[in-house]
């Protein structure tokens, strides 16, 4: 037996993620644990929790992995504040303390924090012990390329013998994107491009600009983008950048500050489009929405000439992607319909914290030469690989702290939550193992009908506390998905969009067709109005009975009571904080919030029930 640890850390969203004999066993993120957002700290419980996944200890593992190459950052750190010096000295000396006490000493400070992974849960560490112990570890440690474990996380759990391979983010160790090929268990990448050019530091530019919180709120301006026009298109093209027909970019570094400052434009910027950035939490006008479709087309023609020009050079039938710029699923789902691809697979923690993934995976097929498995299913496990609780946890948590429930038996679960759902009830769903991956699929999910044409906003202001232009994803039956949607295809990880069937479709009268901005937001577009964004657009979940046997069953019961197979799923948090994790997570978020019902596993909490009952009281 062949255990491996991959870690991605130190930049956003750390993780860990267990490999045994080519078999992902475990991987989570750090945030899911310590309950802070994109934690970058190394990933200590999330590593904890892998080997206890599989009753390990650091001890016990054969390698372990870490996802990008320190060094050749600190040498990209380096040579951009000398091109700009002195101007980057500022953002210079906030980065070096980091470096000096940590980064550079990458080794020694991943054996110590492995031995404290060792350790109780919440107990105190001696630091100097940890030392000591992380040195008796007889493992091996590897580093990968950055955007290698990017390809590595696309390529090796897809479900295909041979792809290309397409990496896009901000940036890695110097690479900002890359093209390659996977053939068997080998993988070679054949060109990148190159910081500071980069489509990922672009889109992030506009995200600040627009007032979101960069490598956080880029998927907010990819919602917001629908409701501007594409006003400043040409102007992006003719002053920021250069578009090439392979889809590499050259950006104008006269309009950016993020090489030598700490923020991502400058003045000239902010003269070219009117005005200084918007305050985070103010008003977002339409300026903002015009900005987020621009940066959003821009982005769409650059993907689509990368995959274009991929296919060109590969001739490959299919093609992988991942990299932090391959959650855009707008973009996605134009290169799975233009270009000619037959079928795309895209990894569903496509940012850093698939790196872990992808280091571990790398170290198993490249370095140690071991084969692939293709059998026509993803390697995934639906990317159900955190944490779970047994009926017997769930329910001594319940009791320890009286709390009032119904247990229910398993045949029984789907139609009680099918009645709720379609009686209007928002209910928080708390089962199985927890996604690994910036998106929610049933298992740690708060989900409602999607007939309704109020559930968008009551979700979206009195549960997840957030901005009301936000669209929500449909969970669909795989079997049904073609009859509501313009998609005939696996979209498992929430990461296509595709419109809405025109026979599902609502007319609007050509008054409301004029309607702007938010106002687009009062219309009924569809026959599922709360997962229709105003462009007929949605982001796309498809649910298999063999991939989530218990959310299959709900959605399935409540097309049986409905004819509806689509409910709404998103993600089982409030603004500002991660996915929840632990049943306590769970019960704080349901209690903190105006959802009707909370799901754990087989116990169903009700808000309107006050009284302390057992089981047996409740159910009479």
């Amino acid at each position: 037996m062949v255990s491996i640890l991959g870690v991605s850390a130190f930049y956003h969203d750390s993780a860990a993620c267990l490999v045994i004999d080519g078999d992902i066993v475990a991987a989570a993120q750090e945030e899911r644990f310590t309950r802070v957002k994109h934690d970058h700290r190394f990933p200590l419980h999330a590593a904890r929790y892998c080997l206890r996944e599989s009753n390990l200890t650091a001890s016990d593992l054969d390698f372990v992995g870490f996802y990008d190459k320190p060094l050749l950052k600190f040498d990209r750190l380096l040579e951009t504040y000398l091109d700009y010096c002195p101007a980057g000295f500022s953002s210079f000396l906030k980065s070096m303390p980091l470096w000096m006490s940590e980064k550079l000493w990458m080794p020694d400070l991943i054996r110590t924090e492995l031995a404290k992974a060792g350790g109780e849960e919440d107990g105190e560490v001696d630091e100097r012990q940890a030392k000591k112990n992380g040195k008796k570890f007889a493992w091996k440690l590897l580093f990968g390329d950055h955007h290698e474990s990017h390809a590595a996380s696309a390529f090796y759990p897809s479900p295909f013998e041979e792809a290309a391979i397409l990496t896009i983010d901000g940036v890695g160790e110097w690479a900002t994107s890359s093209i390659g090929i996977g053939k068997g268990n080998e993988l070679t990448l054949l060109q990148e491009l190159r910081y500071p050019n980069s489509v990922g530091l672009l889109y992030s530019a506009f995200t600040y600009y627009t007032g979101f919180k960069v490598n956080s709120g880029e998927y907010k301006v990819m919602g917001l983008a629908p409701y501007g026009e594409p006003k400043f298109v040409e102007t992006i093209k003719d002053h920021l950048l250069e578009i090439r027909d392979d889809g590499s970019v050259k950006l104008n570094q006269d309009y950016f500050n993020y090489s030598q400052g700490l923020r991502m434009t400058n003045g000239a910027f902010d003269k070219l489009f009117g005005g200084p950035p918007r305050k985070p939490e103010s008003h977002i006008g339409q300026r903002e929405m015009d900005l987020a479709r621009s940066i959003q087309v821009i982005t769409e023609e650059v993907m689509l000439k990368m995959a274009r020009y991929v296919h060109r050079e590969t001739q490959m039938k299919h093609l992988c992607l991942a990299g932090g710029v391959a959650l855009n699923c707008v973009a996605n789902g134009r290169v799975l319909k233009e270009v000619p691809f037959e079928d795309i697979w895209i990894q569903p923690a496509a940012g850093d914290a698939g790196g872990a993934l992808g280091i571990a995976l790398a170290i198993w097929h490249r370095y140690l030469g071991k084969p692939r498995t293709v059998n026509g299913c993803d390697g995934m496990k639906g990317s159900y690989l955190g944490p779970r609780d047994t009926e017997e946890e769930i329910e001594n948590y319940l009791r320890e702290n009286s709390l009032s429930y119904t247990k229910y038996s398993r045949a029984e679960l789907p139609d009680v939550v099918a009645k709720l759902l379609a009686d209007e009830k928002v209910i928080g769903v708390h089962q199985g193992r927890m996604e690994f991956g910036p998106r929610a699929l049933g298992c740690r999910s708060i989900i409602g009908d999607a007939r309704s044409p109020q559930m968008q906003s009551v979700i979206n202001l009195k549960i997840k506390y957030r901005e009301s232009f936000r669209p929500f994803a449909p969970s669909v039956l795989r079997e049904h998905v073609s009859e509501w949607f313009e998609l005939d295809t696996d979209s498992p990880y929430m990461l296509l969009v595709a419109d809405v069937c025109p026979q599902r479709r609502v007319a609007i009268s050509d008054a409301e067709a004029k309607l702007t901005g938010l106002d687009k937001l009062k219309l009924r577009r569809s026959q599922i109005p709360a997962v229709t964004h105003v462009d007929y657009s949605a982001r796309i979940q498809t649910v298999r009975r063999e991939t989530n046997p218990l959310y299959w069953e709900i959605i399935e019961a409540f097309r049986k009571r409905t004819g509806c197979p689509v409910i709404v799923n998103t993600s089982f948090n409030v603004r500002g904080e991660p996915i929840v994790c632990t049943p306590a997570d769970s019960y704080r978020c349901f209690m903190h919030t105006e959802m009707d019902y909370l799901v754990l596993e087989t116990f169903v909490l009700s808000k309107a029930t006050k009284a302390t009952k057992t089981s047996k009281e409740a159910r009479n």
